[in-house]
Formats: C-alpha cells, structure tokens, sequence
C-alpha cells in the first residue's frame, strides 16, 4: 500500500455539494456580486467616470456635459445590479434556510444521543447504588 492511497479524502461539506449544483446563471450573479462589492470595482468604476467626462469634455465629445449617455448607462447598471443583487440574495436565504434545517437535524440526533448516554448512566448509577447495598451488607455480615 503506498502512503498516498492511505490518505482518506475529507468529507464533503453540505456547502461544496450544493456548490456543485448551481446553475450557471447563480454562479454568474455570484460572481457579479462578489466583483461589484469590492474595493476595485468602485476605484474602476469612479475612473472609467472621470474618463467619460474628460473626454467628452476636452476631446472628442460624443456625449456632451450633462452626459446623457452616461446617465442612461448607469441607469441600466443600477437596474441591472438590482436584480443581480436580488438572485444572490435568495439564492444566500436559501442556503442558510438549508444550512438552518441541518442544525435543526444535527441538535435532534445529539438530543438522541444525549438522552440515550444519559440513559445508561441512570442504569450505572443504579447498579452502582446495588452494587454498594450488596458490599455495605457483606461487610456488616462478615464477621470479625
């Protein structure tokens, strides 16, 4: 047997196995929402602004000052961001309705085995108290 084929691999989470069966839209809203809030998202965001206006305003200007344009394409990203923001959403209340009902589950089995444990030790604690009753009585009859 070689060292590697010894090694178990790890149990797979509840979270890796349902990992696995997104589709490929909620692995994209995921991904968009994991993008659009971070840090470099908003830094290129705010620059791609400054250079729209720059441009439009010292160079070549396809979409003078008040940027219509621009406000109609951010427009349709809000639009667009809210509706990616709400899959993620109910994809996330539904993982962690699914993550509350395995606790749900767990705390029933341990709340099985608790009272199963506790069970046995009420039955040794009687035995015990018998067999202290037997020892008690043999040694008041042992005679001296």
């Amino acid at each position: 047997m070689t060292p590697q084929s010894s090694r178990r691999t790890p149990p797979r989470t509840w979270h890796e196995k349902s990992t696995e069966r997104l589709t490929r839209g909620e692995r994209a809203a995921d991904t968009l929402r994991n993008s659009m809030g971070s840090w470099p998202f908003v830094g290129g965001f705010l620059l791609f602004m400054v250079l729209w206006a720059a441009v439009n305003e010292f160079g070549v200007a396809w979409d003078p000052y008040p940027f219509i344009l621009l406000n109609l394409f951010l427009s349709m990203l809000a639009g667009l961001q809210g509706a990616i923001l709400l899959i993620a959403a109910k994809r996330q209340d539904a993982i962690a309705a699914a993550l509350a009902q395995h606790d749900f589950d767990t705390n029933l089995a341990a709340k099985a085995d608790i009272e199963a444990v506790l069970s046995i030790n009420r039955a040794q604690s009687e035995m015990l108290a018998e067999l202290r009753t037997i020892v008690d009585r043999l040694e008041r009859d042992r005679p001296r």
